[in-house]
């Protein structure tokens, strides 16, 4: 059975985010992932982690200006020093929390300017980080998002971000695989979980239903035939990395609404 993580930035909603920790606990997860850590003081995180017996897998550079719309820095030329700021900001917070995967946002393509022009400084800046994120034993991972939820984001699909990675050229840069966002892209996603995970390049899985982003055992995809799937690739090639749940609980904020939720987890692990 894969390994879940907990992404408390969307899971436990009627929590503060610190509370979220122990939640996620007590439902069994033995490991989080999140958006941004850094309203928080790492050390405070990490002893949240450490009282609740979890591991951090994952968490996000800092992406610019989120509340202002921005999604990232790495394809944007001009933004270069703000960008290893942000890097070496997220390296200083895996470092406390023991976390050893870094997700840089690529950013959104400017009105008026074309994906390709963007491609130089989007390599030259995950090539740079890749090898500061190695001094420290961290990997960068790169991820394809659909353009219905974030629109003119750089990087779609999978091949794409595939041959990003060879184009950048350093080992501990992979893709983080979401399966939500190759359904609504790409589709065909048991086909690229066989193709893509035996490379070693698929660092990570995030999962979701579609099209509501609600639990994914509602919606179009069929997750427990992709966690065989999963299961059986990982197998083969001894692959053991977290299926990150980025889900927005249907319940909503309710008491207890993402644990009643879970009925599709504990259906794995019985």
């Amino acid at each position: 059975m894969p390994r879940f993580a907990a992404n408390l930035s969307m899971l436990y909603p009627e929590l503060a985010f610190p509370d979220r920790f122990q939640a996620a606990a007590a439902d069994g997860f033995r490991a989080v992932e999140f958006l941004f850590p850094y309203e928080w003081d790492a050390r405070e995180l990490a002893a949240r982690l450490k009282g609740n017996g979890l591991e951090q897998v994952l968490f996000n550079g800092p992406p610019g200006d989120w509340n202002g719309g921005e999604r990232g820095m790495a394809c944007l030329p001009g933004r270069e020093a703000e960008f290893r700021a942000g890097i070496g900001k997220a390296l200083a917070y895996a470092e406390v929390l023991g976390c050893s995967r870094l997700h840089v946002m690529a950013g959104l393509v400017p009105q008026a300017q074309e994906r390709d022009a963007l491609r130089p400084t989007y390599v030259s800046n995950l090539r740079w980080a890749a090898r500061e994120a190695a001094k420290q034993g961290v990997n960068v991972l790169i991820e394809p998002i659909n353009t219905r939820d974030i629109p003119r984001f750089f990087l779609n699909r999978q091949d794409h971000a595939h041959e990003l990675v060879a184009e950048i050229g350093e080992a501990n840069v992979q893709v983080q695989m979401d399966l939500y966002h190759c359904q609504i892209v790409e589709g065909d996603v048991a086909s690229k979980i066989r193709q893509y995970l035996p490379t070693g390049r698929v660092g990570h899985f995030q999962v979701a239903g579609v099209p509501e982003r609600h639990e994914p055992d509602v919606g179009e995809l069929n997750y427990a035939y992709l966690f065989d799937v999963i299961d059986e690739v990982s197998k083969d090639c001894g692959w053991s990395g977290w299926v990150g749940c980025e889900y927005r609980p249907a319940r909503g904020a309710q008491p207890r609404g993402t644990s009643e939720g879970l009925g599709w987890l504990r259906g794995r692990r019985a």
